[in-house]
């Protein structure tokens, strides 16, 4: 069992929805490559993740859809460095960041209408560069 991942007081990704797995990694290395898997997969149960609110993991799921595999289990690999207890806690790190930016609620756009200035801006533009075309055909007819 993996170790559980603190996102933050109330959020918290449990060791039983962690499944970790190392795998030789490609790359830099020298022979160090072929002998050591230092690569690192995660696979996490987003439904198993305690205290995480269904709006935040819709927004989750939605910025993650491309590392969901056909389980619908999330995937997450490092193969930054050498050693698989940096590249460990370096997958950790990504996972928390991750549930952390799908914890933001996004601002919601509101409409607003275009001031009288910019109006009058895109005009006189409008008018400028319809006089600039006007003057070049003058000149070929």
């Amino acid at each position: 069992m993996a170790d559980p991942i603190q996102v933050n007081a109330t959020v918290r990704v449990p060791g039983e929805a962690i499944r970790f797995k190392a795998v030789r990694a490609g790359g830099a290395g020298g022979q160090n490559v072929n002998k050591v898997s230092s690569k690192v997969e995660l696979r996490i149960d987003l439904t198993a993740i305690e205290g995480l609110p269904e709006d935040a993991l819709a927004r989750l799921r939605a910025a993650q859809r491309n590392r969901l595999d056909a389980e619908g289990l999330w995937m997450v690999i490092s193969d930054r460095t050498r050693d698989q207890l940096k590249n460990l806690e370096d997958a950790h790190e990504k996972v928390a960041e991750a549930i952390r930016a799908a914890l933001v609620r996004p601002i919601p756009r509101r409409a607003t209408k275009p001031t009288k200035g910019s109006k009058e801006r895109r005009l006189e533009s409008k008018k400028r560069i319809s006089q600039t075309k006007r003057q070049r055909r003058e000149g070929f007819e």
